[in-house]
């Protein structure tokens, strides 16, 4: 009974999350965008095509022309958009943009302890903490919400506690923040956390991997 409580809350704010409370797609690494500067052919990289497509690095940078490396974590396409307009209007008088996601990228983060499916998931579309864990099919019954544990990149130095609770009661929408790639969700049953015992053993290899190849 407990559990199904538990889904069911979890589903409402995932609802909840998609419609009054819904925020603007945050842009992630990986994303193909679509960008057009009207009257000025000169920015598109391949020749004949009036728009070309601009794809978010790894580290969340993207470079144009012109505007050179702009970073985009935690900017909606509204926001880099602006950005984009205020750096070209240095060279162009007030520049036309349209700034359009042709593909999303993904972002792969670990939810572990008190969920369903644990492991490594891969978050499209939108990248925020709920959106990790209705990946991993929602929580447990046992699942201490008041204590969730965000690692950040693997960083035992960078650990975030969340409380789920302020979120599904009181929409404190600031629990629900946006996730970046390797980061770690870990729901305890208890409010603690060993990193070392909890997190190490799932993530160092995908760690070790994603170093070797940078």
């Amino acid at each position: 009974m407990k559990k199904t409580v538990a889904a069911l809350a979890l589903a409402l704010t995932l609802s909840l999350g998609g419609t009054a409370w819904a925020k603007p797609y945050i842009m992630s690494p990986g994303d193909e965008l679509t960008i057009v500067v009207y009257n000025h052919e000169e920015f598109s990289p391949n020749k004949g095509q009036y728009d070309s497509r601009y794809i978010v690095r790894p580290d969340g940078m993207l470079t144009f022309p012109l505007a050179g490396e702009i970073n985009t974590t935690g900017l909606s396409v509204e926001e880099f958009t602006a950005e984009l307009a205020r750096r070209l209007s240095e060279y162009i008088i007030q520049p036309k943009i349209s700034v359009n996601i042709a593909k999303l990228g993904t972002t792969r983060v670990f939810v572990l302890g008190e969920v369903s499916k644990p492991g490594l998931h891969e978050l499209t579309k939108s990248h925020r903490v709920l959106d990790a864990i209705g990946s991993a099919q929602g929580f447990t019954e046992y699942a201490a919400k008041k204590h969730v544990f965000l690692v950040r990149n693997g960083d035992k130095n960078n650990i975030r506690e969340i409380n789920l609770n302020n979120y599904i009661a009181k929409g404190d929408m600031s629990q629900n923040v946006v996730l970046n790639e390797g980061d770690c969700l870990y729901l305890t049953s208890n409010g603690k956390i060993s990193f070392a015992k909890d997190i190490m053993p799932f993530i160092s290899s995908y760690y070790y991997v994603k170093n070797s190849s940078d």
